[in-house]
């Protein structure tokens, strides 16, 4: 694994030269020979309104088959991907998604279904769902689920939604929420657009809940408290049952984001811990697709008081075993989602539970954790970790020991690409200043695991004997050290030709 100093300029002239690349075609070209119509020449402006009518693009690439092909292989030989190494992103979970998962969702009994089409002609599509909502409640000790939430953001809004409409319900509302410093950014964001105030609880010595300041801010106006447990920091939150007690003594509710879960799966309940509402992030914990914008699901999951204002409609079991979607529910929220959520999506976490079935969703969070943890005992004498306390399925160095050499988080990150990885989640939690946040899940074998240590070590020992070279690192992508705070501000989602940008 030893690096060498590459010549970008070089290598770019010899492979990655863009006006080959992107200005493609030849007048005239085309991709495709269609036989001669047998239908009479009709003139398209009486069939269409006039401003239906498109001119012919100016400049528009006239491409064969070949050139197409070719250049969106090359474009996909450039993206990183779960299929091609190790994805190392803490709280984000990018956990491989089998291939069988893929196979189900396109079977065209599940892919070709219409979402109009009647209940009647609809029972298999309604199983599949009512199913999973009882998997989901097992796996969680929840006593109702909604599958309509189209990512974890949509469940938590549609959770505190639901927060709101109980306490309005019962003459109480309240404008707080609670949140540890330590929270996911979405939690604050969905709390404050059905709102809410937010206010922030301070970690302690040991990154967890302050239980003295939790008393002190938790009062009678306060709608709930939002919780990751185990936290970002990958921590098990010890005192939870304190916690969660000390909200419900003031009438407040317990939510829980439920992006961990897969470090409790199988071996212990969410309700249990005295949580009232959770979101299920399904392309975290149950392999559904993840990145890219979506689609997403965030099942949420609530205790029995709460069944009441789950979004409609509702799935229900009804006599003769039918299964039918229910609209008549007086106090629900109403909808969240077109039709029942994303059916695709659903499916594959479907899968994934049946092949895993009990056994197997335990044996996966306990080897999530037992990955984790190998690689924080491997690494803890090269990075430093802020919080050296037991972790579970995720651990979070920072750049402390590195920046005596100015080599800052950042310039790890960018040189672990060209190891062949893609670096861990960096700068978050902002509680930990330079944070280095790698997951392993339980899908990577220890030999994959053992290489990225190696890698590790490596940028750790070059940091300190020639700093100089991560200033300019990674040498072998595509991109370097693009400007990101433009990119995502000013970006390019359309094909324009060379001439004319």
């Amino acid at each position: 694994m030893t690096q060498k100093k590459f010549d970008r300029t070089g290598i770019r002239g010899l492979i990655f030269d863009e006006p080959v690349l992107f200005e493609l075609g030849s007048p005239g070209r085309k991709g495709y020979s269609l036989p001669a119509s047998e239908l009479p020449d009709v003139d398209v402006a009486t069939l269409l309104p006039p401003g239906e009518i498109r001119d012919a693009i100016e400049h528009f690439p006239e491409l064969s088959e070949l050139d197409v092909v070719r250049h969106f292989t090359r474009l996909s030989q450039w993206n990183f991907s779960i299929d091609s190494n190790f994805y190392p992103l803490g709280s984000c979970t990018m956990k491989y998604n089998p291939k069988i998962n893929e196979d189900m969702a396109r079977l065209p009994e599940f892919s070709q279904h219409h979402p109009y089409s009647p209940e009647i002609l609809s029972q298999g599509s309604l199983q599949l769902l009512f199913e999973l909502q009882d998997y989901l409640k097992e796996i969680s000790g929840m006593s109702a689920v909604s599958l309509q939430p189209a990512a974890g953001a949509h469940g938590e809004m549609t959770g505190m939604l639901i927060v709101q409409a109980y306490l309005a319900s019962q003459k109480n509302p309240r404008s707080k929420v609670l949140m540890p410093d330590s929270a996911h950014g979405t939690n604050p964001a969905s709390s404050a657009l059905c709102g809410y105030e937010v206010v922030q609880i301070p970690s302690d010595s040991e990154g967890l809940i302050d239980i003295a300041k939790l008393k002190d801010l938790m009062d009678e106006d306060t709608a709930a408290i939002m919780l990751t447990n185990p936290n970002t920091l990958g921590m098990f939150e010890k005192n939870i049952l304190e916690i969660t007690g000390i909200v419900h003594q003031k009438g407040g509710l317990v939510y829980c984001d439920g992006a961990n879960l897969n470090a409790l799966m199988g071996v212990c309940k969410v309700a249990d811990m005295g949580v009232d509402l959770l979101h299920f992030n399904l392309h975290k914990t149950f392999s559904t697709p993840h990145g890219g914008g979506g689609p997403g699901a965030g099942p949420v999951g609530v205790q029995k008081f709460l069944e009441p204002f789950l979004p409609v409609p509702v799935i229900e079991q009804q006599e003769g075993g039918k299964y039918a979607l229910v609209h008549d529910r007086p106090q629900s929220i109403g909808k969240v989602s077109t039709f029942y959520g994303n059916f695709g999506i659903l499916l594959r976490a479907y899968v994934y539970i049946r092949s895993l079935g009990p056994d197997g969703v335990r044996q996966s969070c306990e080897l999530a954790v037992l990955n984790a943890n190998y690689i924080k005992s491997e690494l803890k004498d090269t990075y430093h970790l802020p919080y050296p306390g037991p972790s579970l399925h995720e651990a979070v160095f920072n750049d402390q020991r590195q920046l005596a050499h100015n080599v800052k988080t950042l310039d790890i990150a960018k040189m672990l690409i060209d190891y062949g990885f893609h670096p861990p989640t960096i700068y978050f939690p902002l509680i930990v200043k330079g944070a280095l946040m790698i997951e392993p899940t339980e899908t990577e074998s220890k030999e994959t695991i053992d290489r990225f240590i190696q890698a590790m070590r490596e940028i750790a020992e070059l940091a300190e004997k020639d700093a100089e070279r991560f200033h300019d690192a990674p040498y072998l992508s595509k991109v370097s050290r693009p400007d990101e705070a433009r990119a995502a501000r000013q970006p390019k989602l359309r094909w324009k030709p060379v001439n004319h940008r």
